[in-house]
């Protein structure tokens, strides 16, 4: 079984489309996709999370 894919947060603020401080304020308010945070301080985030907030936040904007 091959491992998750876990996003570096360069890749993630790509997909997201935003920039470094949009997202920490955007995580900052709790809107942020599910994050893990490594013992370097380092900022990683599971495909499945970011899929998971990204289909969250359509059936948002669908209600």
């Amino acid at each position: 079984m091959p491992s998750p894919k876990i996003l570096k947060l360069p890749e993630l603020l790509a997909e997201l489309g935003m920039s470094r401080a949009a997202f920490y304020r955007m995580r900052a308010h709790g809107q942020a996709p599910r994050l893990i945070k490594l013992p370097n301080g380092q900022i990683r985030c599971r495909r499945a999370d970011l899929d998971a907030w990204w289909q969250q936040h359509e059936q948002k904007r669908v209600a």
